[in-house]
């Protein structure tokens, strides 16, 4: 009976590493709450026991579910085979695992569980090269694009590793780690996902919609995530402006460009269309805040454009596209129903509240609850869409 679960189980790839996403995803967050709130008390900075586990262990393990899907489609390549991606789920999950115990009850072991997690991500990456590699059709722009994110997350990876040694320069290289693993990892692979994803499946929602991309959208956005990973390491917000302002614009015009009929589709592509919209509000904020610099350098916006992009974009794409995926590979029509439809709507009010959390201290609110209250709704929200979604997942087909 276990046997034959276990084949269900794992007999797609976004199966696993959705579960394991999601889990990962609730006791990190859980972790984060218990230390906030002083009720556990950990020897790691946030920058390990949240930044770090959210960009490396979390929101990867999403992604990958998803690109071990789609990567061989967009190649025109035969499907991966489950030893394959099953070996590698192995290592994530107990690498990660390791990492959550490890920073509870003895955080000095904890780099051994990121050197695995480092050799897991390294054979994805060569698992993937190896499918774009085979393929012989003549446009892979958005692939080679995925594989550039994620050599750059192995780089970023590696680094933040390295800043675990105790050095003069350790802190600093944990933050060229954290934000370009932030930036130029994760933010383009969801990226060149979306500007894929998203135009596709609108045409099938909306059957007069007509794609209409920039040429050479992914090489403005590359260089200008790089721009912004050299300027963000001088620790000036006031230099925010040059990578900034032209970041607004570009995705803003792009994203007036592609004309997305909000108002003609169901709300499984709405809630995508949100996600986007995201990004320009964030980088509005980044904008504001380098202008404050200038003019009150006391107000305080905290993480308000980092937690932006990654509750209103990242997280809002991983459960819109997490609902699609997994409806429609269990052979069920991907549709969002007044469950679904709750599900997104709070997702934006947790973007706004930690926005808001943000903020809070300028006004001589108490940081520290709205903080914990931002996470514990986000827990409740992540345990409800499992309630439905995850028992699918584990169900298999």
């Amino acid at each position: 009976m276990l046997l034959a679960w276990y084949k269900r189980f794992s007999s797609q790839p976004h199966q696993p590493f959705f579960t394991s996403g999601i889990l990962f995803f609730l006791l990190f967050m859980i972790l984060f709450i218990f230390s906030y709130s002083n009720i556990l008390f950990l020897d790691k900075s946030v920058l390990t026991y949240h930044a770090y586990t959210l960009i490396f262990v979390v929101f990867i393990q999403f992604f990958l579910g998803f690109l071990f899907v789609v990567f061989p489609r967009f190649l025109m390549q035969a499907e991966i085979l489950e030893k394959e991606y099953m070996q590698q789920f192995f290592i994530y999950f107990f690498s990660s695992f390791g990492i959550f115990l490890s920073l509870i009850f003895y955080s000095e072991i904890t780099f051994l569980f990121q050197i695995c997690l480092l050799i897991a991500q390294t054979l994805s990456f060569k698992l993937l090269y190896s499918i774009h590699k085979k393929s012989v059709i003549q446009v892979k722009d958005d692939t080679k694009w995925i594989l550039i994110a994620l050599f750059v997350g192995l780089i970023s990876h590696f680094l933040f590793i390295v800043s675990n040694i105790d050095f003069k320069y350790s802190y600093f290289i944990s933050k060229i780690a954290i934000n370009s693993g932030f930036y130029i990892f994760l933010f383009m692979i969801v990226f060149t996902i979306s500007q894929r994803m998203i135009p596709f499946f609108t045409t099938a929602k909306a059957p007069n919609y007509k794609i209409n991309k920039s040429s050479k959208l992914l090489e403005i956005i590359f260089f200008l995530l790089i721009l912004k990973v050299i300027i963000l390491s001088f620790d000036n917000p006031k230099l925010n402006l040059i990578s900034d302002i032209p970041f607004f614009i570009i995705v803003t015009k792009e994203l007036i460009k592609w004309k997305l009929p909000i108002l003609k589709v169901p709300a499984i592509m709405w809630v995508l269309y949100i996600g986007l919209y995201w990004i320009p509000i964030a980088l509005f904020i980044s904008i504001i805040e380098s202008l404050m610099a200038f003019y009150d350098s006391s107000f305080y916006f905290e993480k308000a454009v980092i937690h932006t992009i990654a509750l209103g974009y990242f997280v809002t794409l991983l459960i819109g596209f997490g609902t699609r995926v997994i409806l429609g590979h269990s052979g069920t029509t991907p549709f969002a129903n007044k469950f679904a439809i709750f599900i997104f709507i709070v997702i934006q009010f947790v973007t706004i509240l930690r926005i808001f959390s943000s903020f809070s201290m300028n006004f001589a609110f108490d940081y520290q609850t709205f903080i914990n209250l931002t996470a514990i709704v986000l827990v409740i929200i992540l345990l409800l869409w499992s309630s439905k979604y995850v028992k699918i997942l584990l169900k298999g087909k």
